[in-house]
């Protein structure tokens, strides 16, 4: 059976095609401004890298902010699901799982099968996502791709306390002028932010086989500071920003649990 997982994400669209619950296409587009004609070169990247046709999709499952804005579908399913899906798929011990994108992040329990038990999410404030850190890197005039990196290289905690991006920028203008090294300016950011995402996590209770997914488990800074804020180490999987679209073919195969 070949099916399609479409992520629209506030960011990014992601696809993921299987045949027989393995991965043969994907890709990653950035969403911009129009989005249906974003997701439609995203699909067409996907189906091309799986050198099939629209018409060789038994079925496609829609998910994410966007969803109503793919191409075609057949339905669509929460992004909380399709995340947890796809976690177990990937981890067969997941229960607990974490996603953080551009603009929130969300916090799941559920069962062995992907199915949601309970789950929280942090919309409210863009000091729970990838949005936090694009900010900050520009404040501290340092890549994105490296700030991750640098915060690893901090001698010392430095307290954020602001709970929105405005302040938070204000307080790093306040490190700079106190002579704070950008490492550790690094660090304070990733530890606001981890702070933000357990502090939702632990809402809802979680154990130790927590997935993260979500393009910000790309960042080893956040990472450290989360599996320090947990007390435990978090599993990242492969391409963890393809998980959602990943739970969505899944949710169109119908599968529910085993390999």
């Amino acid at each position: 059976m070949i099916t399609m997982g479409i992520d629209l994400g506030a960011k990014n669209i992601k696809v993921v095609i299987l045949k027989d619950n393995k991965i043969v296409g994907k890709s990653n587009v950035l969403a911009g401004f129009e989005v249906e004609k974003s997701a439609q070169q995203a699909v067409d990247k996907a189906l091309k890298e799986a050198g099939i046709t629209k018409d060789d999709i038994e079925k496609t499952v829609s998910t994410g902010a966007g969803e109503k804005l793919a191409p075609f579908y057949d339905e669509t399913k929460s992004i909380v699901g399709c995340d947890s899906l796809g976690a177990v798929f990937l981890h067969t011990a997941a229960r607990s799982v974490i996603d953080v994108g551009a603009e929130e992040g969300r916090g799941m329990r559920c069962d062995e099968t992907g199915k949601i038990l309970d789950f929280e999410v942090n919309e409210k404030c863009a000091a729970g996502a990838g949005a936090f850190t694009e900010a900050m890197s520009r404040a501290l005039e340092v890549n994105l791709e490296e700030l991750g990196a640098l915060s690893l290289k901090a001698t010392e905690e430095i307290p954020m306390n602001a709970q929105c991006t405005v302040f938070a920028e204000s307080e790093v203008v306040t490190m700079v002028h106190n002579n704070v090294s950008k490492a550790n300016m690094a660090k304070a950011v990733h530890d606001a932010m981890a702070s933000r995402i357990t502090s939702m996590v632990r809402k809802i209770g979680f154990n130790k086989d927590v997935v993260l997914v979500g393009g910000v488990a790309n960042n080893i800074g956040f990472v450290d500071s989360l599996n320090k804020d947990l007390e435990l180490e978090v599993v990242v999987p492969k391409d963890p920003e393809f998980v959602g679209a990943l739970g969505a073919a899944l949710a169109a195969a119908g599968w529910k649990g085993g390999k």
